[in-house]
């Protein structure tokens, strides 16, 4: 849902998005009597998974919040649903602005160059041939992808498809940007230029979310990170602050696995 606000990018009020997951089911001998006789036999049931639930958080224009948690959290269906892919089946999202979405591998035909696909992915981000035309070298450039620039995507490897994927987004200039992992991909060299194009773009551009694993990366990009467990927001605010909440959770848990009994 979009609407018009001076001060905010978002507004998310205790949001939750909810999965159908099919789990296998024990089979006693007794139970397999009692389904044979019904005529059927059933392995599997569906039980409701929460990806997400009671998120709620505001996101101010001009600031880039930083999004962090172990794998399962939430992180990518909180940025699918902010970016308007996945409805939330509770709550609501307030969208001040149009959001564009970028993860590795998303938006991108494998069997196409990489040149090719950056008609494509512009045209999706709303510009026209010739628009995508006029951009197209400074995003080649900044890309650092040289003559791959006409190979076929399926012969990338991530870090390359990351790169052309920011360059891509970064130089159409949305007006609400959410990345997905993609700037942890790349040596130091290409994160420092990406950091200094999304200083950039923070002059453009209304806000950013940045999902990551490196809290490094979201301690020198964002002003506030949102820290997530289990599909719930453990904790928001200053990107120093949780970011050492993050790391002490994470020392904390190795230690434990690491005394626990043979």
């Amino acid at each position: 849902m979009t609407h018009e606000s001076g001060e905010l990018a978002y507004e998310v009020h205790n949001v939750g998005v909810c999965y159908d997951l099919e789990v296998s089911q024990p089979r006693t001998l007794k139970r397999f009597a009692a389904e044979s006789l019904r005529g059927r036999l059933r392995g599997t049931v569906t039980r409701p998974h929460w990806a997400i639930r009671d998120v709620s958080f505001t996101v101010r224009r001009g600031e880039t919040l930083g999004v962090i948690g172990a794998n399962g959290s939430g992180k990518s269906t909180l940025l699918m649903t902010l970016a308007g892919v996945l409805p939330p089946d509770e709550g609501v999202i307030h969208a001040y602005g149009a959001p564009s979405l970028l993860t590795l591998g998303a938006g991108f035909d494998i069997n196409l160059t990489g040149r090719h696909n950056i008609y494509l992915n512009a045209a999706f981000l709303g510009l026209s041939r010739r628009e995508t035309t006029r951009i197209l070298d400074s995003i080649i450039d900044f890309s650092e992808l040289g003559v791959f620039i006409d190979v076929p995507l399926r012969q990338y490897s991530t870090g390359m498809r990351g790169r052309l994927g920011f360059s891509i987004v970064s130089h159409v200039g949305p007006d609400i940007l959410l990345l997905d992992e993609v700037l942890g991909v790349g040596d130091r060299a290409f994160k420092e230029k990406c950091r200094a194009k999304l200083t950039q773009l923070m002059d453009e551009a209304g806000a950013i979310v940045i999902v990551s694993h490196e809290p490094a990366f979201l301690s020198e990009t964002c002003q506030r990170v949102a820290w997530m467990r289990n599909g719930r927001l453990e904790s928001l605010g200053d990107a120093e602050t949780v970011l050492e909440q993050y790391r002490n959770s994470v020392t904390a848990a190795g230690t434990l696995i690491q005394a626990r009994p043979n």
